[in-house]
C-alpha cells in the first residue's frame, strides 16, 4: 500500500499564504487521482480539491475556490495545495489522499496528516 506524507503545515495569520505538500511512495503515483481534503474539529472530513493523473483539476470546493490550487508532479511523486488569503475557517488537519471517492468522502489511502492553524 502507498505511504502517503504530508508536510508543509503550521499556524498563520488571517490573509496568509501556506503550502502544502505530499510525497507518496512506490512507483504507481502517476497512475492515480490525487486529492486533499481537510477535517475541522467536530466536523465531517472533506475534499477540498482533487486532481487527475494528468494534472487537470477534478474538484474544488466552493469555500475554497479562487483561493486554493491543487497540482502535481509526477517524476517527484509529490502533489500540492497552495492556500492563499487564508481564512481562520480554514482550520483543520489536511490529509493528502489517493483515488479519492468524493460522494462517500473516502478514498484508497490516506496520509498522516497536519495540522493548519489560522487565527484572527
Amino acid at each position: 500500500q502507498v505511504q502517503l506524507e504530508e508536510s508543509g503545515g503550521g499556524l498563520v495569520q488571517a490573509g496568509a499564504s501556506l503550502g502544502l505538500s505530499c510525497a507518496a511512495s512506490g512507483s504507481t503515483f502517476s497512475l492515480h487521482p490525487m486529492g486533499w481534503a481537510r477535517q475541522a474539529p467536530g466536523a465531517e472530513r472533506e475534499f477540498v480539491a482533487t486532481i487527475s493523473t494528468t494534472g487537470m483539476v477534478l474538484y474544488y470546493a466552493d469555500s475554497v475556490k479562487g483561493r486554493f490550487t491543487i497540482s502535481r508532479d509526477n517524476a517527484k511523486n509529490t502533489v500540492y495545495l497552495q492556500m492563499n488569503n487564508l481564512k481562520p475557517e480554514d482550520t483543520a488537519v489536511y490529509y493528502c489522499a489517493e483515488n479519492p471517492i468524493l460522494r462517500a468522502k473516502k478514498a484508497g489511502s490516506w496520509g498522516q496528516g497536519t495540522q493548519v492553524t489560522v487565527a484572527s
